[in-house]
């Protein structure tokens, strides 16, 4: 076994790089470096072993990747974790916004009745005062609120 190991020493450093990129990007969702920056490491170190630019020995296979892990945590850490923190923060499209409905209770921005629609319970909320048994327009839709706004005559959507 040791003789086996030895004779692939390369092939079997790039395997494990490979797979420990594998689990850092699909398993942990590229959440921790740790095991991005070792395993770019090791497929490094086990290339420069195939290439012959470092000596067929486990002293070696150590120390580079060490190395190689240190200066690649050094400085690839900031980008990295910029980059994970650049999210867009986008408004979801609902399909009940723009459906209408007779509010049966007033709403206010104190006051937020419940309201089964589409066989869920919501709160419904509205920045201005809505009198009981209006027409209503949904305008979004949050996790258990429908904001509302008033249908009139002049802008008669529904």
């Amino acid at each position: 076994m040791n003789e086996w190991l030895t004779q692939y020493l390369a092939e079997t450093i790039v395997a494990i790089g490979l797979l420990l990129l594998t689990i850092e990007v699909v398993i942990l969702g590229f959440a921790t470096f740790i095991l991005f920056f070792m395993g770019l490491a090791m497929v490094l170190t086990g290339t420069a072993i195939w290439l012959d630019i470092l000596p067929h020995s486990y002293n070696s296979v150590l120390m580079s990747t060490a190395l190689i892990t240190a200066i690649l945590a050094f400085s690839l850490w900031k980008p990295l974790k910029r980059m994970q923190g650049d999210t867009e923060s986008k408004e979801v499209d609902s399909d009940f916004v723009g459906e209408c409905f007779i509010a049966e209770q007033a709403i206010s921005v104190r006051e937020n009745p419940d309201y089964k629609f589409s066989g869920i319970m919501w709160k419904l909320k509205s920045e201005q005062a809505i009198e009981a048994n209006t027409e209503v327009k949904i305008i979004k839709a949050e996790v258990g609120t429908l904001w509302v706004k008033p249908v009139t005559k002049h802008n008669a959507e529904c």
